[in-house]
């Protein structure tokens, strides 16, 4: 095969025009594989959380951990390794993300005990960290402007099919037991995924040679992690351990933290330094409330299915599969409208947003309500119309909400405001696994102590957790509101990042 490796001046014209259609279509294929793999990844543990919790004894905070700890890590590494791609090589980096996912996924599927399984899970929000990034960039790169727009809606596709894929798989591999594995087979089935998207990047993405002179802002790292950790790790461990006086004095000091993050950015900017999230971001009207917004708005969504699936199978004895395909309508919603929203474009955004959050909030309403009118059988098909119905919604709204949050940032900005306003999407979701697990499971604690049976109990406390879901969606339509009718002077406006489905 011709070596792909080119120098800087001649990247563009080489990856653009040297390269065969079928070079470049296969390198595209594989770097969706590896995509594909991540995402799966998110959607396919919600359904063998209660699996997890019964075979290796797992408290209720460690379950947490397991899914709000991989969220928590990915969030936090993924606008400083998008810059190390930058210096040392995208396709290097990409390689590197994708053969510790697949080890770090073999760790996680022989786990010995819920503490291990716990540090693999950061491991492997590490290793997407690293991955992620890289695979836009190296899209970008195989693909000419003009023929990016076709090439770029596979990402779309590509997500959905990893969120209606996900709750199925997880559960058919759970309910197969292949080999005695239970559980473990959802992570083990990232070794040949892992492998094949290794062996043909490694073979057919072009290397683009990175530049050692950028630099990244570490002390910025370091307080955007200050701030996150002091406030969801005492959400998380609060409760276990009795909510000691130093979880309340953590999360005081999570805003101290980020108050520091700012004001070392502006530093940054006026000394000319690498800038974690550059502070012009902060100053663009829509990127400052759109974070806001995107923040709430994403933390309900994970956290919501997190409890579903404890709720259908701790509550009620569904197993895997049976609790998988109960959610499937939700993501079938988003894909069948998702085709009417990408013939809209960038019109009526500020209404199709709230369109969309309307469409949301009645659809979790309406889930609500016919799971507080279950006893002592659940039938899953009452359930199917306001999940479809809620993924109609979250179609609908997020992308003009991406498009208008992301409309107003500098050009110089595009490619910082996008991965910024992802880190900040995942930072939402750790934010409200934390919170919504709380209220879960301190709800079902009360009424477990009250006498309440075991159908009781759990309804109690979903119900109660989706309050959360309720007023969460208020807020985000209030933030929406404040947002300015985006002025598109050209065709450069940034393109958001596919959020995860579930």
């Amino acid at each position: 095969m011709t070596d792909t490796t080119m120098a800087p001046a001649e990247a563009p014209r080489a990856l653009h025009d040297e390269i065969s259609d079928r070079t470049r279509w296969l390198a595209f294929a594989a770097i969706l594989l590896a995509q594909f793999m991540n995402l799966i990844d998110v959607t396919i543990v919600n359904v063998a959380i209660p699996s997890l919790q019964r075979n290796l004894g797992a408290s209720e905070s460690q379950i947490e951990w397991v899914v709000a700890g991989y969220i928590l890590v990915f969030a936090l590494l993924l606008l400083p390794m998008g810059r190390l791609g930058d210096i040392i090589g995208r396709k290097q980096l990409f390689l590197v993300g994708v053969a510790a996912f697949t080890i770090v996924s073999a760790i996680c599927g022989m786990a010995g005990s819920i503490e291990m399984l716990v540090i693999a899970r950061f491991l492997q929000g590490m290793a997407a960290a690293v991955m992620m990034p890289q695979v836009m960039a190296i899209a970008q790169n195989l693909f000419a402007p003009r023929h990016r727009s076709g090439a770029f809606s596979m990402f779309g596709l590509v997500a959905g099919l990893a969120s209606v894929a996900g709750p199925i798989l997880g559960g058919t591999l759970i309910n197969a037991d292949l080999w005695g594995l239970g559980w473990r087979a959802i992570f083990l089935i990232n070794l040949p995924i892992g492998v094949i998207a290794f062996v043909a990047a490694s073979r057919l993405v072009p290397t683009v040679p990175g530049n050692p002179k950028l630099r990244n802002d570490w002390i910025g790292i370091l307080f955007m992690a200050a701030a996150m950790l002091a406030l969801i790790f005492p959400l998380v461990e609060g409760r276990t351990l009795g909510w000691p006086v130093w979880c309340f004095a953590l999360m005081c000091a999570s805003p101290v933290f980020f108050a520091g993050f700012v004001m070392w950015e502006a530093r940054q900017e006026r000394l000319g330094n690498p800038q974690l999230m550059p502070i012009t971001l902060l100053k663009a009207w829509n990127f400052a409330i759109g974070s806001t917004l995107a923040l709430v708005y994403f933390s309900a969504l994970p956290a919501l299915f997190l409890v579903i699936a404890l709720y259908l199978q701790s509550g009620y004895g569904f197993d895997p599969l049976h609790s998988g395909l109960t959610t499937v309508p939700f993501p079938v919603g988003i894909l069948v409208a998702s085709v009417i929203n990408s013939r809209l474009g960038p019109r009526w955004q500020k209404q199709r947003i709230l369109f969309g959050l309307t469409l949301l909030w009645i659809g979790i309403f309406w889930l609500r309500s016919e799971i507080l009118a279950t006893t002592d059988a659940v039938d899953h098909w009452r359930f199917l119309p306001a999940l479809l119905m809620s993924g109609i919604g979250v179609s609908f709204s997020i992308a003009p909400m991406f498009q208008t949050i992301l409309a107003g940032v500098p050009v110089k900005d595009a490619g910082a405001g996008s991965g910024a306003l992802q880190a900040v999407q995942q930072a939402g979701s750790a934010l409200g696994i934390a919170v919504v697990s709380q209220i879960f499971f301190s709800t079902l604690a009360t009424a477990f102590a009250g006498g309440m049976a075991q159908h009781e109990a759990f309804r109690s406390a979903i119900s109660t957790a989706m309050l959360y879901n309720l007023v969460a969606y208020v807020i985000v339509a209030a933030c929406a509101l404040l947002l300015k009718k985006p002025q598109y002077t050209d065709d450069r406006a940034p393109r958001a990042p596919m959020p995860p489905m579930d």
